[in-house]
């Protein structure tokens, strides 16, 4: 029995989705039953499953799927929140004598469920001034007083990245210390292997050129119009990458080779950043794409436990 929790991460178009499948049915022969938990901020919303690369319901039903689909798209999750219900999620499925798999690729929710980390407080009301204010007086002007602040993280942060200025700021304004911006030492919270998929580049762009168009062609569009004749989306929602396209498309702002290319092109500097940040992680067992891909992960399981 694996008595570890199992993480694949890697880029979006890796194959992460179907390494979690394929570890699944083999670990359920020689180690036992699997379960898996979404690590997608995006997969958590229901409704979005296209522009998001979901696996449809059919391919989930092989094992006990969480975290898919518990979101309404009006709604927001933090990293503390995910943090919260993905632990529990582990310790119910550890308590079944059953094994945790993570799957995805969203780097700070991967890490927050599997590190030890320590959240700084946040205020929503504060935070809802803070942007308020910025919008108002605009993102160089609240870098320039975070400068004034705590000029170590100014340095670190963009002024262009309003979201990181504005929390730095909150956290400031409610500790009366300067924001932690860089990340504590890694150590996981519970005994995990973490396992990376690696893919040459260039196969890497190809790969998600074509499930882009496959997004396009299988009915993004039509999907975006439909969330929103039902709900408003969320801040987080309405910027996901490939929905923020189809929703200026269907404003009018885009035609829609220029919602796709975009889509594109943002999804693969979303996978660089995503390899940027996996690559610091030195626990993190990579493994090349390609024939054999399963056996090698399992004997990386082998030797791990």
């Amino acid at each position: 029995m694996l008595s570890k929790v199992l993480a694949i991460v890697g880029p979006t178009a890796s194959g992460k989705s179907q390494l979690a499948l394929d570890l699944a049915s083999e670990l359920g022969k020689i180690g036992g039953p699997v379960e898996i938990i979404n690590g997608d901020a995006m997969q958590l919303y229901k409704g979005m499953d296209i522009g998001t690369a979901k696996l449809p319901e059919v391919a989930r039903q092989q094992f006990p799927h969480h975290l898919f689909d518990v979101l309404s798209p009006s709604d927001e999750m933090s990293a503390l929140q995910y943090q919260e219900i993905a632990r529990s999620k582990v310790l119910e499925i550890q308590a079944r004598g059953n094994i945790a798999v993570f799957v995805g690729g969203s780097m700070f929710y991967i890490s927050a469920a599997l590190d030890g980390l320590d959240f700084s407080p946040t205020d929503p009301d504060l935070r809802a001034r803070l942007e308020a204010e910025c919008e108002l007086v605009g993102a160089l002007a609240m870098h320039t007083r975070l400068g004034m602040l705590d000029p170590v993280t100014a340095a670190k942060i963009p002024s262009q990245n309003k979201r990181r200025v504005i929390r730095a700021l909150e956290v400031i304004e409610i500790t009366g210390n300067p924001y932690p911006s860089t990340l504590p030492e890694q150590a996981f919270w519970v005994p995990t292997i973490e396992i990376g998929i690696s893919v040459e580049r260039d196969v890497l762009k190809q790969r998600i050129g074509k499930r882009v168009h496959q997004m396009w062609e299988e009915g993004l569009v039509d999907e975006v119009s439909g969330l929103l004749a039902t709900t408003p989306l969320s801040r987080t929602a309405k910027r996901a990458i490939g929905y923020d396209q189809a929703i200026r498309q269907l404003m009018g702002e885009l035609s829609q080779d220029q919602a796709i290319e975009g889509t594109i092109a943002l999804t693969n500097r979303y996978a660089r950043r995503q390899m940027s940040w996996f690559r610091r992680d030195r626990r993190i067992h990579w493994l090349d794409d390609g024939p054999g891909l399963v056996d090698r992960a399992l004997q990386v399981i082998r030797l791990s436990v």
